[in-house]
Formats: structure tokens, sequence, C-alpha cells
């Protein structure tokens, strides 16, 4: 059952304990030397003891006892104490590991507040809102409550209202239902620009529930935290104000976080009272191969290769397993290889074996999620669709395909295993990447740091903008919203008259257009409409990309993996957003190559870095997907270039940047001929550095690296937020730059290699393949920089 999250016993049950324990599976996974030497390190957790506590007397004995029914006895402490500060009216985020019963700290207090509702004379009572960041989370929450809820009878009528509800059903949803889970996005769209059709829910709204809101980050995050000041004055203009309460994964300052996202004081429940299995987790380095790549750099096994192989291992064993990977194409790779090398053994055990993630329509999801709680499904490549996605009891170990960004992501992932008790294995395979290599080789950055700060900025102008419109449509603006939507307000709200966007008449501004204005924000970052991929023989919709990433994605020639399949791209059209393919089996796979420019047009911040200077402020990007490479599928080794013509896209954002002078190379002993080499070796490496310093990834973040650049006059590197108007990731380098550039340095100093490789200094996005490059100079040149470079204090702002 979904609730078996919320730990019903302290001790594992039969099942658990008839199962091996995860020590013995890691040392089936490494049988030999050739293996066992792939593990530079494992970190044993050891198991905890939960503390209990009772539930505060408010709640509906009725509820109590629905609880108890599901096998659950006793609250764990933060569970109780949580549901204290609901009743009490007090903002409050849960911040305690997965598995801790995050969700029955909210659901005992939010379904006690509606059976009190349901004896109200008006007869609809009081009304509860849950958002998560995906469809599949808020359907299996619905799952949940409805399992819970059942002892109550009709007085508790949860259901899912977002983009797969069929519209014969939404009418009944505004009408009746009084736990509504949504995501974002729908609430955006469709629930806030509706507002008089859901009037009597708004009305009755007591509660608010935001799950996994550490996901809420860069952009995504910044949309969503205007989107909430949005809920929350339409609430007021009904009459009511709705307590928050937010489940995050454990961070840093969730306090501050939640009251960034919300824009509210909310209390922090951070101790973690629920027990724990062992945890044993390895950092796993895959080997080096006989291959070599750019500039001759000696090529590792790559992570979708060696992560395939152990998720194979583990299916073989009867171990439950997930295999989480960052991108759309490694999850069908890892299922598609996992599943050849099982019909090896076995053909019927290819079918124990799938890939989960977004992009899929939605009753491919479905029968997935089904298959995994049945246990039909033994192993599963997965997106972080599926982190967030479903409560998936009884898996025994993880795999994750290399570092998925922040430590915060990390154990959200480990976490999914072990979650009925018992022990549990998780895996780390590094990819040939600067950040994961240093990771697997200094663990203490791992299991010795708190996990980052959630970084978030909701006054960026091309996030508040739009949301300003959004707002003016629902309900004319008026004075007293300015100070809800933030201190840019007043300034930014006579750009929008400017540009005829909003109109002031009297002492309100309204919105003057025809159009829906919530369509001017697209809160997850995608710049677009999706672009849809069908299949051209038959016209088929195999799924979408987002419009940002259809130049890398599916551009004329690359490779696409669907539910095991692989399609050529054969044309796209940005006109009309769609990409047409056909199957193929092609024994390769495709990466964009793009060149990029950058020029300053305001520097916020700038600091002497001895005689150098780190600077902050807005800059203009200027991008364009030029050519991409084919690369063999295991290998990686590179086997051909095409050209491609597309249009440049032009970004204005915030970036990081850091100048040296004609002593300082000197000092470096950096002459001409290896300057470009240097500059460029560090911009890489500082870029995939970053991510573990502030909650971002290599790919939320690019950077420029220039000899001589025309707006400094000085040799420049920069690094810049992949997102127009910033996402926070730059503001926190400038912050923590110092830290954040010796763990650089050290990265590229404690690399094996000779020239540079992709575990120091190569990228695997690079525009220029990779030239030119030095790293000797890089690290010199990163010496003497940091011998200037001020102590630093981060301050608490924005992230």
């Amino acid at each position: 059952m979904p609730m078996a999250k919320n730990h019903r016993s302290e001790r594992p049950s039969a099942f658990a304990a008839s199962r091996p324990d995860p020590g013995t599976i890691l040392d089936r996974l490494a049988p030999g030397p050739s293996r066992a030497s792939r593990i530079t390190h494992t970190e044993h957790l050891p198991p905890r003891a939960g503390r209990h506590a009772v539930w505060p007397d408010r709640i509906r004995a009725e509820v109590v006892a629905a609880v108890q029914a599901a096998g659950i006895e006793h609250p764990w402490a933060h569970q109780a104490l949580a549901a204290e500060h609901a009743l009490d009216g007090d903002n409050v985020i849960v911040a305690t590991g997965t598995a801790s019963g995050k969700s029955l700290a909210y659901l005992v207090p939010v379904l006690s507040c509606l059976l009190d509702g349901s004896e109200a004379p008006n007869g609809r009572g009081a009304t509860a809102l849950y958002l998560a960041p995906t469809k599949a989370l808020a359907a299996d929450q619905r799952r949940s409550v409805k399992e819970l809820s059942q002892p109550l009878g009709n007085a508790v009528r949860p259901a899912v209202y977002d983009g797969d509800t069929p519209f014969e059903e939404r009418e009944w949803v505004r009408q009746y239902a009084n736990y509504v889970l949504t995501n974002p996005d729908m609430l955006h769209r469709g629930i806030l620009p509706s507002h008089p059709r859901w009037a009597s829910f708004l009305k009755s709204l007591k509660y608010v529930v935001i799950d996994e809101c550490h996901t809420y980050r860069g952009v995504f995050g910044s949309h969503v935290a205007q989107v909430l000041r949005r809920l929350r004055r339409l609430c007021a203009r009904y009459g009511a104000s709705p307590v928050f309460l937010l489940a995050s994964a454990t961070a840093a300052e969730p306090a501050v976080a939640a009251g960034r996202l919300t824009g509210l004081r909310v209390v922090e429940i951070a101790d973690d009272a629920s027990p724990r299995g062992e945890l044993v987790f390895a950092l796993w380095e895959p080997p080096l191969t006989e291959l070599h790549g750019e500039k001759g750099a000696p090529v590792r096994r790559t992570a979708i290769a060696e992560t395939a192989d152990l998720l194979t291992d583990l299916t073989l064993q009867g171990v439950r397993s997930v295999a989480f990977v960052r991108s759309r194409r490694g999850a069908e790779l890892i299922s598609v290889i996992a599943q050849e090398r099982l019909s090896e053994v076995d053909r019927s055990l290819a079918r124990r074996v799938a890939a989960y993630r977004g992009g899929y329509l939605p009753e491919e999801r479905r029968a997935l999620e089904q298959a995994l709680h049945s246990g039909e499904l033994l192993g599963l490549a997965a997106t972080t669709a599926l982190e967030l996605g479903i409560d998936v009891s009884g898996l025994d170990a993880v795999v994750i395909a290399g570092y998925p960004g922040t430590r915060a992501s990390l154990w959200q992932q480990a976490g999914r295993a072990g979650r009925a008790g018992q022990g549990a294995l998780a895996i780390l395979v590094a990819r040939d990447d600067p950040l994961d290599t240093f990771l697997v080789h200094h663990p203490e950055a791992l299991f010795d740091q708190p996990v980052e700060s959630t970084v978030l900025d909701p006054d960026n102008p091309y996030v508040l903008a739009p949301h300003l419109c959004a707002a003016a449509a629902e309900s004319p603006l008026v004075e007293e919203d300015l100070a809800l939507f933030g201190p840019e307000t007043a300034a930014l709200l006579p750009q929008l008259e400017a540009a005829k966007l909003l109109r002031r008449r009297t002492s309100a501004w309204h919105w003057t257009r025809r159009e829906r204005a919530a369509d001017l924000a697209d809160i997850r970052g995608g710049g677009g409409n999706p672009v849809q991929i069908v299949e051209e023989g038959t016209g088929r919709l195999l799924g979408t990309v987002d419009a940002g990433a259809s130049h890398t994605a599916v551009h004329e020639g690359a490779v696409h993996l669907h539910q095991g399949r692989t399609y050529l791209v054969r044309s796209l059209d940005l006109t009309d957003s769609v990409a047409l393919v056909e199957e193929a089996n092609p024994p390769y796979s495709t990466v964009a190559r793009d060149t990029t420019s950058i020029s300053v047009l305001e520097t916020d911040t700038e600091i002497p870095w001895g005689d150098g200077r780190l600077c902050y402020g807005s800059v203009e990007v200027t991008n364009q997907v030029v050519s991409f490479l084919r690369r063999r599928v295991i290998t990686g080794e590179v086997l051909g270039e095409t050209k491609l013509d597309l249009p440049p896209r032009t970004l204005r954002t915030r970036a990081v940047w850091w100048t040296v002078t004609e002593d300082q190379l000197d000092a470096a002993r950096i002459n001409p001929e290896i300057l470009g080499g240097a500059l460029h070796a560090a911009e890489h490496a500082s870029i995939g550095m970053l991510p573990l310093f502030a909650t971002c990834d290599r790919w939320d973040i690019g950077g420029v690296s220039v000899p001589l650049h025309p707006d400094t006059l000085l040799p420049t590197v920069f690094v810049y937020d992949g997102h127009p108007g910033g996402a926070g990731f730059a503001e926190r380098a400038f912050h923590t730059a110092r830290s954040w550039l010796t763990a650089t340095r050290q990265a590229i100093a404690s690399c094996e290699c000779d020239a540079g490789c992709p575990s120091c200094i190569q990228s695997p996005k690079c525009g220029n393949g990779n030239e030119p490059l030095h790293k000797r100079g890089a690290v010199r040149l990163l010496t003497v920089l940091l011998q200037g470079a001020p102590e630093e204090k981060v301050p608490d702002e924005k992230g």
C-alpha cells in the first residue's frame, strides 16, 4: 500500500529480513579484482531507531483510527510536531529524510480539517490544495489519500486536476472535490486564470500542501514563487488565508528557502525522528578503456554502459532496483542495453526491465507505474521523473548514473531504496567529468558536507513581469498588491505600461489584450511551445521535447530514443514546432556542437582579486548550434561531424567573470601561445565544479573564455546562467568564488592524466571541440588568481 513510506514499525518485515543484505549484493556485483577496483569508497550508514510521539488531541479521532487501520500505530515525533503547528495556523516545512513520513505529517491535519468541514452547513466545507512538481507524484498521492481516508466515507473527496484529467471530469472536481491534487503548471495556466469557476473552492481553502519543494529552484522555482503569490492574492480576495504546509528533502536553511518560495514566515521542522535501515553507499569509477578521445585523451567507459551492466547484474540476482540517469536518452539507452544482455541469458527476463522518463504519453506512464507497483518490473532505468514521481516500496538497490547535480537530489535518489525498513544499497557511478571524478576521490565532499541551499530569485524581472500581467488579468492590480509581488514590482509596472501590456486606470493596472496573460510565462523555462516528435511514416505522436532543447536534441540527423526504439530525425520545423523521425538502428549516438559569444551589459559588483577582478552583472550571450558529432554508443568514440544550419539564439542573463593582468600571467608563466588553452581549461573545470556550490548542474550554466575580451580589455573567463534574467547560480558562484575556484584548481591538479581529459578539463558540450586546452597552464593561472582572493562571506540573500 502506498502509505508504506511512513514506516509501520521500527523492525523490518519478514519479507525484508529474507532479502540479501546490501553488503552481500555489493560483493556479488564486484566478485573479482577488475570490478572491485572500480569501487573507490564505501560508506556505511548505520541503522537508526525511531522516536514515537502522540497525535495532538485536536486531530479527529476518526482520522487517528484510519491511520492506525493503515498499520501506523503511533506517529514519529516530527510528524506530531508538524501537525501541531499546522493546527495552530503556522506555515510549516518538514525537511526530513526520504521515507521519514512527511506525507503523513501534513495529511493528518489536512484530513482532520476536511472532516470538520464536512459538517459545515454550506455543504462544501473546508478544502485543501496539493501541489506536486510532477503528474506522477500527484497521481500517487491521490492513491495514498484515497486508501487512507476510506474509513472516513465521503467526507474526503480527493481528485487529480491536471492536463491528463478528462474534460468531462473537470467540472465535478471544481464543484465537489475538497482535496484537489495538481501541479504548479495547472495552477498557473488553468486554475488561477479561471478563478471565478473555482470561487467556492478558494473561498473555503484552509491548507496548501507543497510537496518536494526543494525541486523548486532556479528559474522554475522563481516562477512557482510568483504563482504562489498570485494564489495568495486571489484567496485573500475570496476571504481565505490558507496555511502552507511544505515537505522537502533535507536541505540547508529549509525555512529560509520556504519563506522565499511562499513569501511567508515558515516554521522549520528538520529533526528526523523516523527509523532507518542500514545504507551501504558505494562510489564507483568506470575503468579506462584502450580508446583515446579528443587530443588523444584517455577515455573511461561511459557511466551509461557501466550502469546498464550493474542493472543487468542486479536483475539477474532478483534484486529490485532503479537506475537513475540525468537524460531521457540515457534512460532509454540503459534500458535497451540491459534488455539485450538479459535476453542472452533468458528472453523472458528482458521484459522485467524498462525505461521511465518525461515526454511519455500519459497512458505509457501509468502502465509503467502500475508494473513497478505490482513487481512485474524488477529493474527500471529512470530520469528524475521517478525520483519524485511515485512511492516505490520494496526496492533493494539504487544505481545513480552520474552525480545528479546536488547532494539533496543524490540523497533523494538513494532514499528510493530501503523504504520498507530493510537495508539498502546505493551506488554512484561517476561520469567522465570533473565533478564526478572529484567526488568519487573526495568522499568527504558528499558524506561530510550539508546539503546545499535552494537557489531561486522571484525578483528576476524576466520572471516577475509576466506574472504581474497574469495577476492583472485575474484581477486588476492595486497599490496594496505591490508589496506581495516584491520590491521590483513598482519599477516594472511603468515598463509594462510602455509595452502596452498593462494600462493604469485611476488606482489600478489592467490587462489590455485579448490573449491569455498566463501564456506569457513559461514556468518550466522551456522558452516556447514544446516541439512535437512525430513518426514520419504513420503520423504517430511519440512525445515532445522543450523548445529550448530542440536545437540540440532533435536537430536534423539526431538520434532519438523512445520506449527502447531508436529513431533518426529527418527534419526539424521550427516554425510549426515539429520534428519528423523514422525508426532506424544506427550504431552511434549524436552530440550537438555550438559556438558562443558574450558581451557585458552592466557590472553590478566587482572586487579586486590581487591585480585581477571578480565581477558579477548582466550579460548578453549569443549561441548557435553549428554541427553534431556521431559517437559510438558504448565507447564514446567519435565517428564523424556533420554541419548544421540553425539560427542563432540570444540570451540576456546574469554572469560571474574574472580577469587577470599581464603581471599575473607573467607570474603564472603563461605566454600568449598557451593563454587561450589555460583560460578555456579553467572555464570548463569551473563549470563542472559549480554544482558543488549551487543547486544547479552544468547544463543549467554556460561559459565563455576570451584571451582579450573587448569589454574588459583583459583575459577573461565568464560563467553565466543559462536562463533569461538569470537563475541565481552565477550570483552564488560570485559569493563562493574562493571555495569554488579552489576546488576547481584541485580537481585539475589531482587528475592523473597528462594533458587533460574528460575527468578534468574536457567538456561534453564544448562548442569548439575542446580546442584549445592547456591543463598545466590552467593550474598555474588559478594558483596565481587565488593568491589574491579575499576571504568570502556568503550573504543570506536569494540563495
